[in-house]
């Protein structure tokens, strides 16, 4: 299995009752798809993993894969103690999924040892290759991480934490052929410096809006066209950034606030979050509009992105 390419995290829609929509979903992830992204990873921290029953995942995970139709692999989110985890992942195969994203277990704080068993557990029960995803309680130390890759069934870590000291000495103790993704919150704003370190995959929420402007970004640091990331970055991304660090829960609020205001009724975010304020509503709304015109600004350009 291969996963390149800019990585596509979609939201998971519903009404007012919170219902899942699950048309709206697979319009959502087959525009993603038909618009160029690398692989979905669909039920994630983005599309509200948390709140979503076993059947509504379930649901998504085949609408997923159905809707990507072999043209790029779909990555399943799983997580909780390690007998939830299982379920999902057992119903994340049953709906065709390539891999799973192994979220952190639920609200306990493990030393390494319980978290190298939790994470075993899970590779020797599902029948899905893993990728771990390092943030909150789930902080590996790379001895911890070196062991675990030794299993087959463990074939990357995604790093949402950010100590990029403690993730150069991850790669330098775990095995060479093991994948890496920088999965901070808008990780557009610190791929530059996961690129310095060999990582050149990330998940990209802001493709869930504007795939366009995200691909841009994406190719520039790919290709070393730093000037126009740069450009990008402080037009943009910071911006959003700065709104994003004024709510509790708005780096998945936003995206489906962006989602929306796109033009896609992807509906609100789910209990415990908020969606945004009015006053934020309308500052998302110009930020969309200031990308959307940075965007037209490099397609005029010489060198387009």
């Amino acid at each position: 299995m291969t996963i390149d390419g800019l990585l596509f995290f979609p939201v998971t829609p519903c009404d007012e009752e919170e219902r899942l929509d699950l048309e709206v979903f697979r319009r959502h992830v087959r525009q993603g798809v038909e618009a160029g992204c690398g692989a979905v990873f669909a039920c994630c921290g983005t599309g509200e993993f948390p709140t979503l029953s076993l059947r509504d995942y379930a649901a998504c995970v085949a609408a997923a894969v159905e809707e990507a139709a072999g043209r790029v692999p779909v990555v399943a989110g799983t997580g909780y103690g390690t007998a939830m985890a299982l379920e999902f992942a057992r119903a994340a195969e049953d709906g065709g999924a390539s891999a799973l994203l192994a979220l952190p277990p639920y609200l306990l704080q493990a030393g390494q040892d319980g978290l190298r068993r939790h994470y075993e557990a899970l590779a020797d029960g599902a029948r899905l290759p893993i990728i771990l995803y390092q943030r909150d309680n789930a902080i590996f130390e790379p001895e911890t991480v070196a062991a675990l890759a030794r299993h087959p069934g463990v074939i990357g870590l995604k790093d949402g934490y950010g100590d990029l000291g403690l993730l150069r000495r991850i790669i330098e103790a775990a095995p060479p052929e093991m994948l890496y993704f920088n999965g901070l919150p808008t990780a557009e704003l610190s791929q530059l410096a996961y690129r310095d370190l060999g990582v050149v995959r990330y998940s990209s929420a802001v493709f869930c809006f504007l795939p366009d402007l995200a691909l841009a970004c994406y190719r520039a640091m790919r290709d070393g066209r730093d000037d126009v990331a740069n450009r990008l970055i402080e037009g943009f991304y910071r911006p959003l950034v700065d709104l994003r660090n004024e709510g509790p829960g708005y780096a998945v609020s936003l995206i489906k606030a962006g989602v929306r205001l796109r033009g896609l009724d992807v509906g609100p975010v789910r209990r415990p979050l908020s969606d945004p304020s009015p006053e934020h509503l309308d500052r998302l709304a110009g930020l969309i509009g200031r990308g959307l015109a940075l965007l037209e600004e490099l397609e005029r350009s010489p060198d387009p992105a």
